[in-house]
């Protein structure tokens, strides 16, 4: 039995049924018109949420983007509520959503079998997104994690039926973008590299900025084949290493990426 009880809460009115139908229609769920953030938790008393500040700027600038009013105290509050049963050693989900037309929804869950299992390492495989370089255009909202992920879910589809656990999105030039869920991140001739995210449709990363900087570039995939590792960077898998590339394995670095995932998942540090 999994010891994370499963909860929901609404913004400015608390705790419902963790299965409630809260919002009968709303522009997230009926135009993808929304934002949302994914964070880890680590169970304890007090619970400890991986990067909430860093999480709620974010969440706060993509509220901006979409013209709609971001309640920071509120969110603060119904996350600290939400997290308070999490048992210590625990790790959990804490996914926080707003709509464009106001309406807020806090959750937290077990953290699925699917993450833990990435963390060992993914296959992934290269899709096209087809998209070019476009700036000064925040209408096309790239920098702002959306409830718009139909592509993200199809993309994952795709690689699954191509044998890979991920996938690496590639814009119209065949230049590396990130994955559906994670940034792209890769260690080459003694420094960090990741795709330029700049009018690309990159979405910034917390995990990516915890970790340290890196040298924005443009690159296509056959980098990746020199360089010491290559990982995917998300909130709630940490630092996951890339193992192979449309089926060409890739070199890794143990060392590299177990201090990787010490920082990305705010681990204790090692002795």
């Amino acid at each position: 039995m999994n010891p994370v009880r499963p909860r929901t809460a609404v913004l400015g009115s608390g705790e419902v049924a963790w299965d409630a139908a809260v919002v009968p229609a709303d522009d997230a769920a009926l135009r993808g018109e929304g934002c949302f953030e994914t964070i880890l938790v680590h169970g304890g008393r007090p619970a400890h949420v991986v990067r909430l500040e860093e999480h709620l700027d974010r969440f706060e600038r993509s509220a901006a983007a979409l013209d709609t009013f971001f309640d920071r105290a509120g969110w603060t509050a119904l996350s600290a509520a939400l997290v308070d049963e999490v048992p210590d050693g625990v790790e959990a989900v804490l996914r926080l959503s707003l709509s464009r037309s106001g309406s807020g929804v806090a959750t937290v869950r077990p953290l699925p079998a699917s993450v833990l299992a990435g963390r060992d390492g993914v296959h992934v495989a290269t899709l096209a997104r087809g998209t070019v370089a476009v700036a000064d255009a925040p209408w096309l909202l790239g920098a702002v994690k959306t409830s718009s992920y139909a592509v993200n879910g199809a993309a994952l589809r795709e690689a699954a039926r191509r044998g890979a656990d991920d996938a690496l999105f590639v814009d119209a030039q065949g230049f590396l973008l990130e994955g559906p869920t994670a940034n792209l991140l890769w260690h080459l001739d003694g420094a960090w590299h990741t795709p330029v995210p700049a009018g690309r449709g990159v979405l910034p990363g917390t995990t990516l900025a915890a970790v340290g900087p890196a040298r924005e570039v443009l690159r296509r995939p056959e980098e990746l084949l020199r360089a010491d590792g290559v990982w995917l960077l998300s909130s709630l898998r940490g630092a996951a290493a890339v193992l192979s590339v449309d089926g060409t394995p890739l070199p890794g670095d143990a060392d590299l990426t177990r201090r990787l995932q010490q920082v990305a998942l705010e681990r204790p540090p090692l002795h």
